[in-house]
């Protein structure tokens, strides 16, 4: 592979980690809102709550290169990942009682968020055997 002066070698600009890592954030976030809307269920008045899929949330995230903040303690603060995990209540559909939690949806939003989970492990899980091979030391 020839470089061009100035130019960064393509593998430099690889977030997998970073993708994988957020994907997991993304998806536990989501787990624990699907835990308190079934908690919740029969509490009048509860609007059932949720965030935005996680290509929505990536796709207007920071960008590559961007300093991120891991810790409250840093400058400007942080949610730990760099990206906006904003929490939207759903009242769409609301019960006599005011309530919006559907248990079979949150059932649904449980799986998709444990598939989510388990697609992050298996990117990163993959990512560190191909960086093992590639440094020969399986």
């Amino acid at each position: 592979m020839k470089l061009i002066e100035g130019e960064a070698p393509v593998f430099d600009k690889l977030n997998v980690f970073k993708i994988a890592f957020s994907m997991a954030t993304h998806a536990g976030k989501r787990q624990a809102l699907v835990s308190e809307n079934i908690a919740n269920a029969n509490t009048p008045d509860y609007l059932a709550k949720d965030i935005k899929p996680f290509r929505e949330v990536y796709a207007a995230g920071e960008s590559q290169g961007d300093m991120v903040a891991s810790r409250a303690s840093h400058l400007n603060g942080a949610n730990g990942s760099g990206f906006d995990w904003a929490v939207q209540a759903d009242s769409s559909y609301v019960d006599p009682n005011g309530n919006s939690v559907t248990l079979e949806e949150e059932i649904l939003k449980g799986v998709e968020a444990k598939r989510q989970h388990d697609r992050a492990l298996a990117i990163y899980r993959s990512s560190m055997t191909i960086l093992r091979t590639s440094l020969g030391s399986n």
